[in-house]
């Protein structure tokens, strides 16, 4: 019997409703992120604000999707895939997202290691790996249900992004305007940089992690069944994931604002156009916008890499346990899901040894959006599809808004692609 009634459920405070969501949502706001949106900060200014605005309805559109999937069946997107669709198309959509998912871990862990040596001085490679072994213990011998409340503390470390904002002078009326009014440009840079921030803010591990993670909370929750097997708990449930969903992915686009305006009314209005890492766009900072701005983007590239990190390296374990049919879970102790956590391990280490290698970490990254972006499309195509299947949903497949929602973020993300490979091909990346 459910210890929780939808009573119960409708009431909790705001905070208690917020989890995979808000998490999901933080998530995206990563060190790798946050090179993307300093990049189009600095380099174009306040005309690509407005980009932040349109990706929000589709990130909550389709992130809705994926939870939905999640809570209504009780599985993760891999292991539903691989019940309905054929193996050649999971396992080549699961090993790209693991390739992707490894190096925006060894980017992430390498941003935070030199954003600590901007802080406090000292060896950025040791600092590496000391964040992924702390990465590494918390995700395997912490419990899911007190693990869960310090990845949602965690983002916290976001409002830095916030603050650092109003510690410099900002034109808000000249910002507002050009938010509102945008003078887009036909550019292929302009064009490139539109489609890093769509490939920054619509990335599949998110979609993995989030019905996971409605997987998890429900089996850590007494009483708790998946939709189609309790179709009494729906209404509750489903109204938390909007909501959840809502502030996650709203708190995720309000930050990535913020980081393009920081680097937009610091280093651009500063004749600083050139940003290729988080360190970078720190350092610029000092000069420009003094030591407390420096001091905080620092601190902030630390508190969103230790949320980061988790995430990047859950979603691969997740998604490749579920193609194989492993027990899963960070709810589950090491001895349990022994292969789900051998790959979240490797996943983590293979990211660290990136750092010791000669590759160059902005050709890994552009690497990685370009992997991200290949297979975000059929990823959501195929959520798509079966969130609109009764045999797959039951009773509690999409809304006609969520497909509209879906299908245009599906189609958004193509023509994301699209406008990538010509400019690829024309030069111009």
């Amino acid at each position: 019997m459910n210890n929780q009634t939808p009573f119960a459920l409708q009431n909790k405070s705001l905070l208690k409703k917020l989890g995979p969501g808000l998490i999901t949502g933080a998530a995206d706001d990563d060190p790798s992120g946050i090179a993307t949106y300093s990049q189009v900060g600095a380099g174009f200014g306040y005309s690509l604000l407005w980009t932040t605005f349109l990706t929000f309805p589709l990130m909550v559109g389709i992130q809705i999707v994926s939870a939905r999937i999640g809570r209504v069946t009780g599985h993760g997107l891999a292991a539903n895939i691989r019940q309905r669709y054929p193996s050649w198309l999971l396992y080549s959509l699961i090993c790209l997202l693991l390739i992707a998912n490894t190096i925006n871990i060894g980017a992430n862990i390498g941003a935070m290691g030199m954003a600590l040596k901007l802080l406090i001085g000292g060896p950025a490679h040791l600092y590496a790996v000391v964040f992924a072994l702390i990465s590494l213990v918390l995700q395997i011998f912490i419990p899911f249900p007190r693990y869960s409340p310090i990845l949602k503390l965690l983002t916290l470390s976001l409002f830095a992004y916030v603050a650092t904002v109003f510690a410099v002078e900002v034109p808000w009326g000249e910002v507002i305007y050009n938010t509102v009014m945008p003078s887009i440009s036909f550019r292929a840079d302009y064009a490139v940089a539109v489609v890093a921030v769509f490939g920054t803010t619509i990335s599949p591990y998110l979609f993995f992690w989030q019905a996971s993670q409605e997987v998890e909370e429900q089996r850590a929750a007494d009483g708790e069944e998946p939709l189609k097997q309790a179709p009494e708990q729906a209404e509750a449930h489903l109204r938390r994931i909007k909501i959840d969903t809502y502030v996650g992915m709203g708190f995720s686009n309000l930050i990535a604002f913020f980081i393009m305006l920081t680097a937009a009314v610091t280093l651009n209005l500063h004749g600083i156009t050139e940003i290729e890492t988080t360190a970078q766009a720190a350092e610029a900072l000092r000069p420009v916008a003094g030591e407390f701005a420096f001091l905080l983007f620092s601190a902030g590239i630390i508190g969103t890499g230790l949320l980061s990190v988790p995430v990047l390296a859950g979603s691969a374990a997740y998604a490749v346990a579920e193609s194989f049919d492993w027990r899963i879970g960070l709810g589950r102790t090491l001895l349990q899901a022994r292969g789900f956590y051998a790959i979240l391990t490797i996943a983590t280490l293979l990211g660290v040894a990136l750092n010791f290698t000669s590759i160059d970490p902005i050709d890994a990254l552009f690497w990685s959006a370009v992997i991200n972006g290949v297979i975000a499309v059929p990823i959501m195509a195929v959520m798509m599809l079966m969130a609109a299947k009764p045999e797959v949903m039951g009773p509690f497949v999409v809304t006609t808004r969520l497909r509209i929602l879906g299908w245009l973020g599906t189609i958004v993300m193509a023509l994301a692609v699209l406008v990538m490979a010509a400019t690829w091909n024309a030069g111009g990346v």
